[in-house]
């Protein structure tokens, strides 16, 4: 997972929350664009691309954070699963008829202007068999449990807590139940304690004892993650 540059997850978030009605267009690509600078899918304006998905029948944006050899949230073709597991994240937007595939990439155009490409790209159905938010929230706790039990008979160099480390990404907009709100900011910071885990001065065995641990719970952060970010349309479905 690539969390020092959420752009899916802020454009998932915020993007269900203007098509759900609780902010306007502007306010959503203003959050998206404050995560990885100005954004365009194609050659078109993130706005203006909102915009014209919402013509063609936009209905949701959904999340996938794979990794390799876990392809959360996706459904293909290759060329799509292959640029989103590279990016480490996507978003899919579902339209009526089609569901098309955005993958970010750096938009560099000169020294002084980063922004956000979206590569767009066909994606396949819908995934059914995604966590729902509770499912996702007692697999989170599960997931630390384990980690804890694990990572406590493995000596070396202090890990941070999640209350010690700051979290970026992975906030909800408006309109989310209170429950995502919990599990995506808990599992935002569990993102944080996976990307300063290293393994400086362990043995091999403990390297693999620690390396299976934090697989673990990275698995679990991305399934809550997804979970959470679906979690506005979830009381439709069931």
């Amino acid at each position: 997972m690539r969390p020092e540059s959420p752009v899916c997850p802020s454009l998932v978030a915020w993007g269900n929350a203007w098509l759900a009605g609780h902010v306007g267009l502007d306010e959503a690509a203003d959050h998206v664009e404050a995560t990885g600078g100005p954004a365009v899918a194609g050659d078109v304006p993130l706005r203006k691309y909102l915009a014209n998905l919402r013509a063609d029948g936009l209905q949701e944006l959904r999340l996938a954070l794979p990794a390799p050899g876990d392809p959360l949230g996706l459904s293909g073709p290759a060329p799509f699963n292959s640029a989103a597991v590279d990016a480490g994240e996507a978003a899919i937007a579902v339209l009526e008829d089609r569901n098309l595939g955005l993958v970010p990439t750096p938009d560099l155009r000169g020294s002084s202007y980063v922004g956000v490409r979206l590569e767009v790209h066909d994606s396949g159905p819908v995934r059914h068999d995604l966590p729902t938010l509770s499912e996702a929230e007692r697999e989170l706790s599960e997931a630390m449990r384990s980690a804890t039990e694990a990572l406590s008979s493995v000596e070396g160099p202090m890990q941070a807590r999640p209350s010690d480390v700051e979290r970026r990404g992975g906030e909800l907009a408006p309109g989310y139940p209170a429950r995502a709100h919990r599990v995506s900011a808990l599992a935002t910071r569990l993102a944080g304690v996976l990307r300063l885990a290293d393994e400086r001065g362990l043995t091999s065995g403990q390297v693999a004892a620690r390396a299976a641990a934090l697989r673990e719970l990275d698995r679990a952060v991305r399934r809550a993650l997804v979970a959470a970010h679906h979690a506005i349309f979830e009381p439709l479905r069931n």
